[in-house]
């Protein structure tokens, strides 16, 4: 069965263990990465792949990255400093909410 996402494309979250951030831009429903990728994850903490995966526009302390992160390990991010990727000024639209909005569903 496939569970509906959680969580909203333009969303900000943080990783539910490790120390990053970032907003949502893309989401799988189900796993759809490499086995590879899968597999470099230590098994202790290794997510199910029945759960949505999630595309975020990523940031830590020190850089900006992507990152694919499973439903289980995120949680919303009410920290309310924008996000510095440089991606997401280009993809997106800040709202008042803290939220981000796709540019091209704004009308700019």
């Amino acid at each position: 069965m496939i569970r509906s996402a959680k969580f909203s494309i333009g969303q900000p979250v943080k990783h539910r263990v490790y120390p990053f951030r970032g907003v949502i831009f893309d989401v799988d429903p189900v796993f759809a990465n490499t086995d590879e990728w899968y597999e470099s994850i230590p098994q202790d903490v290794r997510p199910h792949k029945d759960q949505p995966f999630y595309h975020l526009y990523a940031e830590n302390e020190d850089t900006e990255y992507v990152a694919y992160v499973s439903e289980q390990n995120l949680i919303p991010d009410d920290n309310e400093d924008p996000i510095r990727h440089p991606m997401v000024d280009e993809i997106f639209k800040r709202c008042s909410s803290g939220w981000y909005v796709p540019k091209d569903s704004v009308g700019h």
